[in-house]
């Protein structure tokens, strides 16, 4: 429970974001969690640091926060649930 999925998984989901990105053509995508941001926004993207932090990329725009399952496991889950929220409305703000 809770696991990450391995590189080889998410290697393999990568041609699926692609497509979908190609067709769906959003102009901002909310990653929840490290592993959903580092697929458009690389390896080196670390949540902890940049979440709730708008990204540009040629195809559009990225905001990263923290997983929502994080959340109930945080040792302050109030500060979670907080900073969680602020994130959303933040990425809600981009879409004005």
């Amino acid at each position: 429970m809770h696991q990450q999925p391995g590189r080889t998984e998410i290697v393999a989901c990568a041609a699926w974001f692609d497509a979908e990105m190609r067709i769906v053509r959003p102009r901002l995508v909310v990653c929840l969690g490290s592993v959903a941001a580092k697929a458009p926004l690389g390896q080196s993207f670390r949540v902890t640091t940049q979440r709730g932090q708008f990204v540009s990329l040629p195809e559009c725009r990225v905001i990263a926060t923290a997983h929502p399952s994080a959340v109930p496991r945080a040792p302050d889950r109030a500060e979670a649930y907080s900073a969680l929220l602020a994130d959303l409305k933040t990425a809600r703000s981009g879409l004005r």
